[in-house]
């Protein structure tokens, strides 16, 4: 008699296999390419994804501060920032943020669709973000990545 296994076969750090990414933010809308992003990190485009494991791929952003947001969010959208002490509290338009810190912006959004825990801080350490169009990366022969 044959018997067929229908085994859940889960990813694990001998069995993946990470890729280097690169994607050009230019004229991209800001919030999609940050959740497509995050999607690479984690790894759910791969078929072997595992929700506990980082089976996510190396992405390189380049030209950040060409990133473009719909609507009036450039003027309207506001991003906080607490110190802790009282009246430490700031906030910052969207507009301002990507003139002086566009890379943080980037950075800030992708980070938040990551998981809250240590799964999620690893993940964020596969990112690099550039604010032109030159990059470090050359030796690791980055593929651009289709959505």
């Amino acid at each position: 008699m044959n018997t067929l296994s229908y085994r859940t076969v889960h990813a694990k750090k001998e069995t993946v296999e990470r890729q280097w990414y690169i994607i050009d933010a230019e004229g991209e809308v800001a919030g999609r390419l940050f959740s497509r992003v995050a999607a690479v990190l984690r790894g759910k485009h791969k078929p072997s994804y595992t929700p506990h494991f980082d089976a996510g791929d190396y992405v390189i952003i380049v030209n950040a501060e060409k990133v473009r947001f719909t609507g009036k969010k450039l003027d309207q959208k506001e991003y906080q920032t607490y110190s802790g002490y009282q009246g430490g509290q700031k906030r910052t338009i969207a507009k301002e943020l990507l003139a002086k810190k566009p890379v943080y912006l980037v950075e800030r959004g992708i980070k938040g669709m990551l998981p809250k825990n240590t799964l999620g801080r690893q993940m964020v350490k596969k990112l690099f973000v550039y604010e032109g169009a030159e990059h470090p990366h050359a030796a690791q022969q980055p593929q651009e990545f289709k959505f």
